[in-house]
């Protein structure tokens, strides 16, 4: 039964032919029958025919045969062809076109037709002898009845399928701002992994680096400075792996297990513990705070940090033998505020002008997303006498 469901939904106009060949035939049947009371048989079976074809080609060109159904219409009008069987066609045709999804125009023409047929035809052809005048009336309302129910009826149909189809357009829709939202959200993920990886690494191996430097030169002559300078690495070392199993941990789904060991972001009261890293590394700074520390918004104490972190590290590498640097926090009331500052040679030009000072230009890029992130401003360059400058403002808002 499916099958032949199917395959009649398949083809239409096959179904459509196939009503249209029986009611021609009853058509013919109605004429034969009542032969000897009507005059020219020939032309009923003409619009018959017409008729026919009208319910055979009603979804392939539904405004054409809605046009010649009202010629068949005024055509039986004007030439005393009383109404027959066929006519049941345009029921069909009026159904059909309210339901298409054409112009509005050709909707409107066959409710008008619909309702004006059956008032067209009691005045062409009265009941005979009728009881009352209120009668006749009545007999006319009933008949104008089954057209404006063929077309209230197509006109449902139409609206429904207009609303299914909006109902599936809007969750098509929906469906692709997902993916695009998703999409975003992945990349935003990875930049910001991206960032806290390059904030790990290039911070901790920079401090390694330096760190094995210093002690494979002083390892003959002092070997105490080399050891600890080798605990500066070691101590560094499980550091950067702690954090990079964090930062690690994110990316897997039910391996909390095999993640290893997790540490807590970093927040603005660690700076002091980074600025004593870094002491210990070899370099001078000098860190102040102003102004009354206050709960912060996690991503602003880390972004903090981070500032701090990457500053400390570029000072490192391009500071040269005897920089020294200042790390100064600023409690405001509507802000954080960050300046550090070196004396070091700082970095050739072309890097910062690039918008980074580690070689490839990620450094400052990734404080700037930082700082936008959070709806801050930063601002990094030269200082005025040689070094480098780094200055953020973070905006202060209460924990919630």
């Amino acid at each position: 039964m499916q099958r032949l469901y199917d395959f009649l939904r398949r083809h239409p106009t096959g179904v459509d032919t196939f009503w249209a060949v029986v009611l021609f035939g009853l058509s013919l049947l109605w004429v034969g029958s009542t032969y000897p009371s009507v005059d020219r048989p020939a032309a009923y079976g003409v619009v018959a025919a017409l008729f026919s074809l009208v319910v055979a080609l009603r979804r392939r060109a539904p405004e054409k045969m809605l046009v010649l159904a009202v010629v068949l219409g005024v055509a039986q009008l004007a030439f005393g062809i009383v109404p027959f069987m066929a006519d049941f066609a345009m029921l069909v045709i009026i159904y059909t076109v309210a339901a298409h999804d054409g112009p509005r125009w050709a909707s409107r023409l066959a409710l008008l037709g619909g309702l004006s047929a059956a008032t067209l035809s009691q005045l062409r052809w009265p009941v005979e002898n009728p009881a009352s005048g209120a009668a006749q009336i009545f007999f006319t309302v009933i008949m104008t009845v089954p057209f404006a129910l063929a077309w209230v009826l197509g006109d449902s149909l139409r609206t429904r399928r207009a609303y299914f189809a909006q109902l599936e357009e809007r969750a098509f829709r929906l469906e692709q701002e997902r993916e695009a939202q998703a999409k975003v959200a992945v990349a935003a993920e990875r930049a910001r992994i991206a960032r806290e990886l390059h904030d790990v690494v290039a911070h901790n191996v920079s401090v390694m680096v330096v760190q094995a430097d210093g002690a494979a030169y002083v390892m003959d002559s002092s070997p105490e400075t080399a050891k600890q300078a080798l605990e500066t690495i070691s101590t560094t070392g499980r550091q950067a792996l702690a954090e990079m199993r964090r930062l690690l941990g994110i990316l897997r789904t039910g391996e909390h297990q095999e993640a290893g060991e997790y540490v807590p972001q970093p927040d603005v009261r660690q700076i002091e513990d980074l600025v004593e890293q870094v002491r210990g590394a070899g370099l001078t700074v000098d860190f102040t705070v102003e102004g009354t520390p206050r709960p912060l918004p996690s991503g602003v104490e880390l972004t903090a940090y981070r500032i701090v972190q990457e500053a400390l590290t570029n000072t490192r590498k391009h500071g040269g033998p005897d920089a020294g640097a200042s790390v100064r926090l600023v409690y405001f009331d509507d802000g954080l505020g960050l300046l550090v500052e070196d004396d070091g040679r700082g970095a050739p030009q072309e890097m910062y002008e690039d918008g980074g000072a580690d070689g490839r230009g990620h450094g400052l890029i990734g404080m700037r997303e930082r700082v936008g992130m959070v709806g801050g401003t930063l601002d990094a360059g030269p200082r005025p006498g040689g070094g480098f400058r780094i200055s953020a403002l973070l905006p202060l808002k209460p924990a919630t």
